[in-house]
């Protein structure tokens, strides 16, 4: 078939796999930005808590400026609300709807969506980065250590939350996955390390809890940004098998429907 000069013959077929990516990476962006409760989660409860816990003296940080020892913690925490407790809701309610099951028979693969997903996650985590530091900054933080040892931590973190978020959403009902993905970000905000030192739960509880990845992240980024040690091999460490564990259980036993 030949076409006249200046016209179009169609061509139809699907955009290439980055392309394609990159749109529902947007568009995840855009529908976790304009989400009430995930902005809720993601920016107005970790803000909340580093002013308040900064400016009044309500738990026993140790020596030092209180701001110094939430700062890292109160940056885990987002980090736990994005890519776990955010993630695992909004993954959960598309799901029951039916929207999973509707990409999935798009020319988008599954591993395709999933990596939009992480991507929108991390794109999100960005911001909240840039302003909680920004707000610690103007309470008086005083940051140290190594930028590549805080950018692995946070990465590592991201993939170990995202794989349990998945795996809840993905195995329990959309209404099983809301109460329990809020309980697990409520128990973990009081006993993960974030505003209470772990010393505080005694020596066997500082150990069991110390195993959890917000106690990991919370500590490493901790030990990096406050202390100014080096890569903390061993909290990165824990943060990996949790990573390698949760992302395994949730492409094996993740449902689309």
């Amino acid at each position: 078939m030949t076409t006249a000069p200046g016209t179009y013959a169609p061509k139809p077929g699907s955009a290439p796999l980055p392309r394609m990516i990159a749109a529902q990476a947007a568009l995840e962006t855009k529908m976790l930005l304009r989400n009430g409760e995930q902005l809720l989660l993601t920016v107005v409860i970790p803000t909340l808590l580093l002013v308040l816990f900064s400016s009044v003296d309500i738990v026993d940080t140790g020596k030092g400026k209180a701001v110094d020892f939430l700062a890292p913690g109160i940056l885990a925490l987002a980090v736990m609300s994005t890519a776990f407790t955010g993630q695992a809701i909004a993954t959960g309610f598309e799901r029951r709807y039916g929207v999973l099951k509707r990409l999935a028979a798009s020319p988008l693969p599954r591993w395709a969506l999933m990596t939009a997903k992480t991507a929108s996650v991390l794109v999100t985590e960005v911001f909240q980065v840039i302003l909680l530091a920004v707000i610690a900054l103007a309470l008086g933080w005083s940051p140290h250590g190594d930028p590549a040892a805080v950018l692995l931590l946070l990465v590592l973190g991201t993939a170990a939350f995202s794989g349990l978020g998945l795996l809840m959403a993905g195995t329990l009902k959309a209404e099983a996955t809301l109460a329990a993905a809020n309980l697990v970000f409520l128990l973990l905000l009081v006993g993960g390390g974030v505003v209470v030192p772990l010393d505080k739960f005694g020596s066997a509880g500082q150990h069991i809890l110390g195993l959890l990845p917000i106690s990991a992240l919370s500590d490493g980024l901790r030990d990096v940004l406050r202390h100014g040690a080096g890569m903390p091999w061993g909290d990165l460490g824990i943060l990996t098998v949790w990573a390698v564990v949760g992302l395994a259980a949730a492409g094996k036993f993740f449902r689309w429907e």
